[in-house]
């Protein structure tokens, strides 16, 4: 089985080791991994040059998004990944894969997740439900995009891309998308990546009790862009955004719990 791993990079030279190492290691697959970099300034190149197994592609981009969808376009690959420049895949993971992704007719799959600390130490491992649109657009993105492989000939040869518009919840918007279009999603109960919680996430903005005028219209960017992902792809019953919102509140309580019903199944 052919795997394309593509990863987005941006002045990442601090953690990028780590994820090539975790991708070189893997045997008994055929492995494509694109690093498709925006420009760092830092020794990221340098360090890629390290792994003759990467292929390093450097110029400049729209964002994460827009990197992703290069890599895409590159994808040479059964099933496609993307995995961040701070993560890193499991030993022997992919080997471990190809039996089910053989007898799926799935068109995406994705697995468990550790969150890992800045230095990469465990931190809390983390079991993926079934898949639930419900659950995923009025509780959260919950697939790992670092656990979620796609099936080339179904997602990615049909010219489903990452919005470019998105900086935070890309993947939570294209998982929605490619539901609504009658894509097949199935979990397996593999512990797949690790997920690095560090300062520079993206997705890990978060408003709290900040007072900061400049900080707060940096987090509500990613807020902006999980209500649109609930307006076009979930229930809205008001032209009232703010009726809309107090619905929205309820039906995250529901889908929180209905989440944690399927975690049991």
């Amino acid at each position: 089985m052919y795997f394309t791993i593509i990863t987005p990079s941006l002045n990442y030279g601090n953690f990028i080791g780590d994820c090539l190492r975790s991708v070189a290691s893997q045997e008994g697959v055929l492995v494509e991994h694109l690093v498709i970099d925006g420009e760092s300034n830092d020794d990221t190149a340098n360090i890629v040059s390290t792994f003759p197994h990467a292929r390093f592609q450097s110029g400049k981009d729209k964002g994460m998004s827009d990197a992703i969808n290069m890599g895409f376009n590159l994808a040479k690959g059964d099933w496609v990944m993307w995995l961040n420049a701070d993560d890193r895949l499991k030993p022997g993971i992919l080997s471990s894969l190809v039996e089910q992704l053989e007898q799926t007719d799935a068109d995406v799959v994705y697995g468990n997740f550790d969150f890992v600390d800045t230095d990469g130490n465990f931190m809390r491992h983390l079991r993926m439900p079934r898949w639930s649109r419900f659950v995923h657009v009025h509780h959260h993105c919950y697939i790992g995009s670092t656990t979620a492989f796609y099936r080339r000939k179904t997602v990615i040869d049909k010219g489903h891309r990452l919005r470019t518009d998105f900086k935070y919840v890309m993947d939570g918007e294209f998982y929605a998308r490619l539901d609504q279009l009658g894509m097949r999603f199935e979990r397996i109960d593999l512990n797949v990546a690790d997920f690095r919680l560090h300062s520079g996430n993206l997705s890990q903005k978060n408003l709290g009790l900040n007072r900061d005028m400049d900080k707060i219209i940096e987090a509500e960017k990613q807020f902006i862009e999980s209500r649109a992902i609930r307006r076009a792809y979930g229930f809205t019953l008001f032209h009232d955004p703010y009726l809309n919102g107090m619905v929205d509140g309820v039906l995250w309580l529901v889908a929180k719990a209905w989440k944690f019903i399927l975690k049991l199944l």
